[in-house]
Formats: structure tokens, C-alpha cells, sequence
């Protein structure tokens, strides 16, 4: 088992292992588990990842062992789904405080005095 959470475990058998290449398989559409909203997410992080049937594949090719590749391409998927399984926070519209405004108003007139300085000056024909 896979440990997403401390509630949800991918199964061994939803992974597909290639032998001659660390390449992990995980068909998205198996995962009954996650939800369409969790998918979309997952398909949005993954990326190029993912195939059009929802399937991800990582290669993993930083260690020097095979064994050490299969941790590392279960790991980044165990770290992908938990991303996926996070909602976003929604964001709140905010307006900028009274200070900041007034800060830049004040450089807006700085930069109109210094534009205002750069007129012809006066019989200098």
C-alpha cells in the first residue's frame, strides 16, 4: 500500500511497474476513491503527466538503483495526489489601505512636477 494520508492508501494493484525503465503508472479513472472535483485537480498538476485516459506517468531516473527510482516515483505520486486532495482556499477581494494610496498619490504628483519641470523655458527662442 501507497500512503496518501492517514486515510487514504493507494492499492499495489492500481500501479502499473515497468521493468526495464522506473515508469509508475496510475490510472486516475480506477481511483474510486477520488473525487471529480480531486481528479480535475489532479489533472491540472500533472500536467503533460497525464495521459487523455487519465493515466499518469512518472519516470524516475535520479537514483542509481531501480529500488531507489520505485521509491522516488511512489513518493511523487503519493505527493501529487495529496495536492490534488487539498481544496484551494478561496480568495478574498481586498482594497488597499489608506496609506498606500495615499503613497500613491503623493508619487503620482512627484512625477508631474518632475514632467511639469521639463517645459521650454522662457525666452530661450
Amino acid at each position: 500500500m501507497l500512503r496518501v494520508t492517514d486515510s487514504i492508501a493507494i492499492d499495489e494493484g492500481e500501479l502499473d511497474k515497468v521493468a526495464t525503465a522506473v515508469e509508475l503508472r496510475f490510472d486516475a479513472t480506477r481511483a474510486g476513491w477520488l473525487d471529480d472535483e480531486a481528479r480535475e485537480r489532479l489533472r491540472v498538476l500533472a500536467g503533460s503527466r497525464m495521459t487523455a485516459e487519465d493515466v499518469i506517468l512518472i519516470d524516475a531516473r535520479r537514483h542509481r538503483t531501480q529500488a531507489g527510482n520505485r521509491e522516488d516515483a511512489r513518493q511523487r505520486l503519493a505527493d501529487l495526489v495529496r495536492r490534488a486532495l487539498t481544496k484551494p482556499k478561496r480568495r478574498r477581494k481586498t482594497k488597499p489601505g489608506a496609506a498606500a494610496h495615499e503613497r500613491r498619490v503623493q508619487a503620482k504628483k512627484r512625477r508631474s512636477e518632475t514632467k511639469r519641470g521639463r517645459g521650454r523655458v522662457p525666452g530661450d527662442d
